[in-house]
């Protein structure tokens, strides 16, 4: 199997130091990341490794879902899935607290109760899921 790989430069204080995060496996952008944006309500045009989480979580599960629904005998559409991803705080220091998954799918061959299953099938074998085990994951699914 593959390793993928991103870099960070950083320069400065975690308070009024930046830095940009490459993607370098794909080679598809470097980002602008920053602390004090990190922990605000606006990113103004930064990332942060909870976004990147988020992505990372939101494409997995998809992919593990897509795969659940097939093994159940479905075939999936079309799925749009959000991941959010909380900083809070535990003991003290900053934390991710909480993912909260979302999906809705259009589905063939499934019925609602039968892709409820698939979809916490999905979360707990999805591998982004199983390396996030120590966070709260919750999830939202339904058929649209």
């Amino acid at each position: 199997m593959p390793t993928r790989t991103a870099r960070t430069a950083w320069n400065g204080t975690l308070q009024e130091g930046s830095g940009q995060v490459e993607l370098s496996s794909s080679k598809v952008g470097t980002y602008e990341v920053s602390f004090p944006k990190r922990t605000a309500e606006n990113a103004d045009g930064t990332t942060s490794p909870e976004e990147l989480i988020a992505a990372a979580h939101s494409a997995c599960f998809a992919m593990a879902l897509s795969n659940e629904i097939g093994k159940a005998g479905g075939t999936p559409q079309a799925l749009e899935v959000s991941a959010d991803v909380t900083l809070g705080q535990r003991d003290g220091a900053p934390a991710i607290t909480t993912i909260a998954l979302t999906v809705r799918g259009e589905v063939e061959g499934l019925d609602a109760a039968a892709f409820e299953q698939a979809a916490q099938a999905a979360k707990s074998g999805c591998p982004v899921s199983k390396a996030l085990a120590g966070v709260d994951i919750t999830l939202d699914a339904a058929l649209d």
